[in-house]
């Protein structure tokens, strides 16, 4: 099926939101997503019923019974099926002519180049607490000209962070420097994902196992950061609307209707992220230290 195919047919109720140009350019771009669980999995869905038309997909994880609350390609008759696998059969059955690369083993520093080669973006998904492998990923990309935006599902909310690879570094907006303990970088980056913390008013923390390194997440916030990651995605695959990236960030809480367009300013060395970082890192060690003793 030709590209004109697919847009006079498939992707045509796009048309008249993007230009029948602009759609050209998504189906012919390829976009790197590290991650096929909750956020990665609606994260692909979405760009491919954007038309986004070529993917690399990394994850090494099967899918349990306990991924069905929230993830997209999670089903009864999945569990135990490889995540990826599943989620570019379902990038397929959108788009026939879908070109998906698999990464079944996940990213390392080993095939980290090859998995973001020629990508134009590169979509966070990972778990929150694989701290390293995300850093490898920002900066890697940072080093290859390549965009990165993240989207973090908070409570019913969702946050937007986008880097550009002439803007500040995922190092400088989140204050991370080698230095630091595995908790202190944590910190940093929940600090730099949520400068407004809104879900803290109804979250309970008792739920969060540090040890396990698993937390609260529902469906609703994985499809606002489906949202968000895909209209970023699309104006910078196009050139076409304006790009804030970070130290800039778009913060929402559907739940409590609040929202905040906002910018901290010099990033990490804010003295205000460095506050919210001491708050965090303080909320992830007695976290850890409290079931260390259950």
């Amino acid at each position: 099926m030709s590209i004109e195919d697919l847009i006079s047919q498939e992707f045509s109720r796009n048309i008249g939101l993007v230009s029948e140009k602009d759609q050209a350019k998504l189906l012919k771009a390829r976009v790197a997503v590290a991650g096929a669980g909750g956020v990665g999995g609606i994260h692909l869905l979405t760009l491919a019923r954007m038309g986004v038309g070529n993917f690399n997909i990394a994850d090494l994880d099967e899918f349990e019974r306990a991924n069905i609350s929230r993830q997209f390609g999670a089903f009864q008759s999945t569990v135990g099926r490889h995540k990826a696998q599943v989620l570019a059969e379902m990038v397929k059955d959108i788009n026939p002519e879908a070109d998906v690369k698999i990464f079944s083993e996940g990213v390392s520093s080993e095939n980290v180049r090859d998995f973001l080669s020629e990508c134009s973006v590169y979509i966070d998904s990972i778990d929150f607490f694989e701290f390293d492998i995300r850093r490898l990923l920002f900066n890697t990309a940072r080093s290859l000209g390549i965009y990165s935006v993240t989207a973090a599902p908070l409570g019913f909310g969702a946050t937007l962070q986008v880097f550009s690879p002439t803007g500040m570094s995922f190092d400088d907006y989140f204050g991370i420097t080698d230095e630091m303990t595995y908790e202190e970088k944590i910190a940093g980056f929940a600090a730099g994902l949520a400068p407004q913390a809104f879900h803290g008013a109804y979250l309970d923390a008792s739920k969060i196992d540090m040890k396990k390194r698993k937390g609260p997440a529902v469906a609703p916030a994985c499809t606002l950061c489906a949202s968000l990651i895909t209209t970023e995605v699309v104006k910078i695959l196009t050139g076409t609307g304006q790009i804030r990236p970070v130290p800039r960030y778009l913060q929402f809480d559907m739940r409590l209707q609040k929202w905040k367009k906002g910018h901290t300013l010099f990033g990490g060395k804010n003295p205000l992220h460095r506050l919210r970082s001491k708050i965090a890192l303080n909320f992830f060690t007695s976290g850890m230290k409290n079931q260390k003793k259950n």
